[in-house]
């Protein structure tokens, strides 16, 4: 890691965000902080607001109240929409990832594997082909797809394999915060636990801040340190994860744990 951050400074802090949709509730005064390498989970049934608050984290909605801040590789802390479009721009290429739940919304479709996870060596400056073509296998290697499909276009790959491009690509420039939105969503249970298995040893080598929304407490606990509960837009319960899958304080929490139990 080429970071200069201080570990007793949170990288993120989120004070007081809503983002509402006319009279309709998206999410409402979330206030949380991220701290270097941890993962937080933001678990909650379909329309909780766990999506919405990712995309305000993200800069992808603009949000009605609250504040973002992020700390810079300089260590300066900075409101994140008051950069500019172009510095927002360069931070999303660079700094954060983001992975989307279709591996299609992330990828470019019609270029090789190379290719896509070349673009973003190219955006942090890198200019030789050899150089950029060498990195972009390595990384294809350690997402476990094979040297000889550099060349392949992402559409000729199976869905699992996708999402596995996906996250090269994302994490081929070394970012120190990557946003996931159902990182394993659509996936069938054997592709899921592979791709899990993955991401928590890249997450750990790489000493990555995450926050990833998931419906599935599995992925909260396998992923993530910390876990938010949503409801209504809300967040009603937030702790370790562990202690919140074990000993779930709010009713609602009690209830998501206790029906995934039950399946």
């Amino acid at each position: 890691m080429t970071s200069e951050i201080n570990d007793d400074e949170p990288l993120l802090r989120v004070s007081g965000l809503s983002k509402f949709y006319g009279a309709r509730v998206g999410c409402e005064d979330v206030s949380f902080e991220l701290w270097p390498g941890e993962v937080l989970a933001v678990v909650g049934e379909s329309g909780s607001g766990k999506t919405t608050l990712l995309n305000c984290l993200a800069t992808r909605l603009i949000p009605s109240s609250g504040n973002v801040s992020y700390r810079m590789r300089d260590a300066e802390m900075r409101d994140i929409y008051r950069l500019s479009e172009a510095e927002r721009r360069f931070l999303m290429r660079t700094d954060w990832g983001f992975v989307h739940q279709n591996p299609a919304d992330g990828l470019r479709m019609t270029v090789s594997a190379g290719a896509n996870v070349g673009e973003r060596l190219m955006a942090v400056g890198e200019r030789n082909y050899g150089s950029i073509r060498g990195t972009a296998t390595d990384w294809l290697g350690r997402v476990e797809i094979a040297a000889d499909r550099v060349d392949d276009e992402p559409r000729a790959f199976s869905g699992g394999m996708r999402q596995r491009l996906q996250i090269a690509r994302n994490l081929v420039t070394h970012p120190r915060l990557v946003f996931m939105d159902e990182p394993t969503g659509g996936l069938d249970v054997s592709v899921q636990a592979r791709l899990l298995d993955l991401l928590r040893g890249l997450v750990a080598d790489l000493g990555l801040s995450a926050i990833v929304v998931t419906h599935d407490l599995a992925v909260a606990r396998l992923l993530s340190h910390r876990m938010m509960v949503m409801k209504d837009g809300r967040v009603i319960e937030h702790g370790l994860t562990d202690r919140v899958l074990d000993d779930p304080h709010a009713p609602y929490t009690q209830l998501l744990v206790s029906s995934i139990l039950q399946v």
